[in-house]
């Protein structure tokens, strides 16, 4: 039987927690209990999209909700736990720029659901801005929390200091970037590759949240 594109990110869901399961008994058995403890936060962070989902009664696309679990599995378990950051000197930038996409499209989602849904009426330029700030608010809150991990317990999230913190704040700007530019040209009527379909996956699952609304994308005069 063949798997669909959902199928196999469901399936990559359910293997991030199975590993981050086996690694909890692991250190239950061996006495590690730093290693448990980081192990089990992670488990439950995986969580977080399900639970907003349940929360606030949406869904969210399946790939959105992959990104952020795997997001999370790669930065903490495999960065933190397993020292990713310091063995692959790119594994940072890598994730920076995926969380920057990551939450400039939360950001966009947001004011892309309260314009659809007739609460506020926006620019497509407003949109897109909002989008972007999101990304990079939540990329500096992010590092502010490293630094106080540094300082409080001791850890080197931050790496080498302050140009550590600065090339995260600049890829955390760019993914945000791609982000902002897409919504941009797809409320404007523009057909972009993969953003259309995550916009259009999402409008099929939150019909009685997101109105149709002719105000939100400006169609292109024909």
């Amino acid at each position: 039987m063949k798997l669909n594109d959902t199928q196999i990110q469901k399936a990559m869901i359910i293997l991030i927690r199975l590993t981050l399961v086996f690694a909890i008994l692991g250190s239950a058995v061996n006495f590690r209990w730093s290693l448990l403890f980081g192990s089990s936060v992670i488990l439950v962070l995986t969580f977080v999209p399900f639970f907003f989902e349940k929360r606030y009664d949406i869904q969210l696309p399946i790939e959105f909700e992959s990104i952020i679990i795997l997001f999370i599995y790669a930065s903490l378990f495999l960065g933190e736990v397993h020292s990713y950051y310091t063995t692959f000197w790119w594994w940072d930038i890598f994730l920076h720029t995926g969380s920057g996409i990551a939450l400039g499209f939360a950001g966009f989602l947001i004011m892309y659901t309260l314009q659809k849904s007739g609460k506020i009426e926006a620019h497509p330029i407003w949109i897109a801005i909002f989008a972007f700030s999101f990304g990079v608010a939540f990329g500096a809150v992010w590092e502010i929390f490293e630094f106080s991990m540094d300082q409080i317990f001791g850890y080197n999230m931050q790496n080498s200091g302050l140009v550590d913190t600065m090339w995260d704040l600049i890829v955390d700007s760019i993914g945000a970037l791609i982000v902002c530019v897409s919504g941009y040209f797809y409320l404007k009527g523009d057909k972009v590759p993969v953003f259309t379909n995550l916009i259009t996956n999402y409008e099929k699952e939150n019909q009685s949240i997101v109105k149709k609304n002719s105000r939100v994308r400006v169609k292109k005069k024909k």
